[in-house]
């Protein structure tokens, strides 16, 4: 291995440092906690070295969000593989996205802003779309097996996201109010309904 190979490796594994540390002091201590100097001091380095690698903490957000996305997007698109029917597809992608919340919490709370005061980096993260892509897909399928087919696919997304989504959010605020057990039975009814309804859905 020449020179800049070792040096380009050694940038790569500072970076991958930094990154790690920065994910160990948000599981410790939560999003708030997050700072430069905590970071430098955990990799036993100092602040201006870390500048050096991402511009501010919101650059590390972001990289720590893109992260997010790709493990959401990959478990989105392990769902829809078991099944052919785009019903099927969307309830599964769907509560893989609801498990996605729970099993990594503070990624989901970062990703979205829930709870979490930080800058919203969501809407300019190409990753971001990969799952809405694979949403789309089947809920564009499914649409045109329906009785109307020209049912706006746009609505019917967010008819789903706001309620996943907001189900999500309520259980993040208000843990404990009821168990995630109970909660994913309202999710399964609540996106049932709305499969039942678009498939026997009518022209208006």
């Amino acid at each position: 291995m020449g020179t800049l190979e070792r040096k380009q490796r050694l940038k790569e594994e500072v970076r991958c440092r930094i990154l790690e540390a920065s994910w160990q002091i948000v599981q410790e201590e939560g999003w708030h906690a997050l700072s430069m100097r905590k970071i430098a001091d955990a990799i036993e380095y100092t602040a201006p070295i870390i500048y050096g690698y991402f511009e501010n903490k919101e650059a590390i957000l972001k990289e720590l969000t893109c992260q997010g996305f790709r493990i959401l997007s990959a478990k989105v698109r392990e769902a829809r593989a078991k099944h052919d029917d785009p019903a099927l597809q969307l309830e599964a992608m769907w509560m893989a996205y609801w498990d996605f919340a729970f099993e990594h919490q503070a990624y989901y709370q970062l990703m979205y802003g829930v709870d979490v005061d930080c800058c919203q980096l969501e809407a300019s993260i190409r990753d971001a779309e990969k799952t809405t892509d694979l949403l789309d897909e089947s809920l564009a399928k499914l649409i045109a097996e329906s009785k109307n087919p020209h049912e706006d696919p746009c609505r019917r997304f967010y008819t789903f996201w706001a309620v996943v989504h907001g189900l999500i959010s309520l259980n993040i605020v208000r843990k404990g109010t009821l168990s995630l057990d109970v909660n994913r039975s309202i999710l399964k009814d609540a996106l049932r309904a709305i499969i039942i309804d678009i498939k026997g859905c009518k022209a208006e």
